[in-house]
């Protein structure tokens, strides 16, 4: 299968689910291979056919096809595990606001927020979507149904992880979105700043959601961040308040991120996954 594309002013491109699929031949790797090792392969492999690929496409790519190397893992692992939650992929806010998931009543929550800030005070409520949203183990068999083991992947396959979102639109209660998952193949200082700020963000909505619901003693919002390398000035990095948590001397500081993982290999995604997912 062609996985190079042409641009519209004739340069060419990445076709990013068609090189995954094509370079990996529809085939997980070994769960002990490194995923930086393997995206330096198929970097290799790809510039053998577009000598003039730039650093920047390659890293572009290699977001999604880490995204979808995990995705994949968790969807096994909720599969495999009958007591987990489940994590799926989320799309571009601009295409998708991650309240929408949340049952009617909740989401005009939101979005009467959105509008109140904006009416009161001319600025507005941006938010960004973390890549994966936590799910309810039970509501999740509930809606999914049939579930089988994804051994070989296709195209298709990879559509459907990447939509499967949609199937949870307006039917989670408060407490079925049980967190988010940022994943980036690698912490630079500014994606540091951005995780915590994103984290942070999700929680002060909760929050609010908490508040306007009178939700007595909630089980709380979990955010987590996930890297193919972590080194001691990330995990510095994101060790960042909440920001909510210290508006008032009533409540206790939150962390914006309760843990960090390093996954450089299946195995180690498995791992992060068994403590993310509540196994």
């Amino acid at each position: 299968m062609n996985y190079i594309g042409i641009t519209p002013k004739g340069r060419s491109t990445i076709i990013k689910d068609q090189a995954f699929f094509t370079l990996l031949d529809g085939r997980l790797p070994n769960d002990s291979d490194s995923i930086i090792d393997l995206f330096k392969q198929m970097d290799s492999q790809i510039r053998q056919q577009i000598e003039k690929i730039t650093s920047g496409a390659l890293s572009n790519a290699h977001g999604d096809w880490y995204e979808w190397l995990l995705a994949i893992t968790a969807w096994n692992f909720f599969v495999n595990h009958d007591n987990c939650h489940l994590a799926l992929l989320l799309p571009n806010v601009n295409r998708f606001k991650v309240g929408m998931l949340y049952n009617e009543e909740l989401s005009s929550l939101i979005e009467d927020l959105r509008q109140k800030v904006l009416k009161t005070s001319q600025v507005r409520l941006v938010t960004s979507n973390p890549d994966f949203v936590i799910i309810n183990g039970e509501l999740a068999r509930q809606i999914l149904g049939h579930r089988e083991v994804i051994q070989n992947f296709t195209i298709d396959t990879l559509a459907a992880i990447n939509t499967y979102y949609k199937m949870f639109i307006g039917k989670c209660n408060f407490d079925q979105i049980v967190g988010f998952t940022s994943v980036k193949t690698s912490f630079r200082p500014d994606r540091r700043l951005q995780i915590s700020h994103e984290g942070s963000l999700m929680k002060a909505l909760y929050t609010h959601l908490q508040t306007r619901k009178w939700i007595i003693d909630p089980a709380g919002l979990r955010y987590y961040a996930v890297a193919t390398k972590v080194g001691t000035e990330d995990r510095k990095g994101l060790k960042t308040v909440a920001t909510h948590s210290i508006t008032t001397v009533s409540s206790l500081p939150q962390a914006a991120v309760d843990e960090v993982y390093e996954v450089n290999t299946l195995q180690q995604a498995q791992g992060a996954f068994a403590q993310m997912l509540g196994v």
